[in-house]
């Protein structure tokens, strides 16, 4: 999954596609280098982030979506915690909802998703972007994520959601410490019990600073490891910023794996 930020502020590329045409530029470009899903996003979730407001988001993705959807063949996803955004991406072409406050009472944004039959990607957060990293605490950060996922399975097959339009994805930085990071990622493995596909979100995060002290622009080789490793341990979407990087990565621990007696 390729990500295509329209944002002034995100972490990583804040700024650099914030006009439409650039955007589009940057989408097909990582189509070319091998990304199998494009993931746009108009509002940044970087820990402290500022909300935008629901108009600004619209005017931002929606003409990204359009003018990508009647030129590429595969799934658009919008990344966003707002159902009326959803709901109108969704018209515009996406065909995947990419929510990061899946752990909100409000259960209109599922609504959206069992109304529309779109795939729906249930990430773990604790708290909001703006209070996520403020103290995170967990007794057992594997089985409390584990545990969200089967109970939000639950609340989703009761809005309509169908088991076969849901992917989880563990939240890797959305209110979680180094350590429980690391925790994850060693156990993302025991996550295929859920019977669900897994998205994995690492690329350039800051808990690789946290770890190696690795500048933004140094954190491609921690990036790729935990790729690989995902892979590995059977996650089936890797959401990054360095597809052609990525790419080739997956495709060498794939090809391993296929020889692995």
């Amino acid at each position: 999954m390729g990500i295509v930020n329209v944002t002034p502020d995100s972490f990583s590329d804040g700024g650099q596609f914030l006009n439409t045409d650039a955007a589009v530029a940057h989408g097909l470009k990582l189509i070319e280098q091998g990304a199998d899903i494009l993931d746009i996003g108009g509002e940044s979730t970087r820990p402290n982030a500022v909300p935008v407001e629901e108009a600004e988001e619209l005017r931002r993705v929606l003409p990204v979506i359009e003018r990508l959807a009647g030129e590429i063949k595969i799934p658009i996803s919008i990344d966003t915690l707002k159902p009326g955004v959803a709901q109108a991406a969704l018209k515009a072409g996406a065909s995947i909802i990419n929510d990061v406050a899946a752990n909100r009472e409000d259960e209109t944004m599922w609504h959206v998703v069992a109304g529309s039959g779109a795939a729906y990607v249930c990430m773990h957060m604790q708290g909001t972007p703006q209070t996520m990293q403020a103290n995170p605490v967990y007794d057992d950060v594997v089985r409390e994520v584990a545990d969200f996922f089967a109970g939000r399975l639950q609340r989703l097959n009761r809005c309509g959601v169908k088991n076969d339009q849901v992917i989880f994805d563990v939240g890797i930085g959305f209110g979680k410490t180094l350590e429980h990071n690391l925790q994850l990622l060693a156990a993302l493995r025991s996550f295929g019990k859920l019977e669900r596909p897994l998205m994995l979100g690492v690329s350039r995060k800051s808990f690789i600073a946290k770890l190696l002290g690795a500048k933004m622009s140094e954190r491609s080789p921690a990036s790729l490891a935990c790729a690989c490793l995902a892979v590995e341990s059977g996650v089936q979407i890797i959401r990054t910023h360095e597809v052609a990087e990525t790419v080739q990565a997956i495709r060498m621990t794939e090809a391993i794996l296929a020889v692995r007696k």
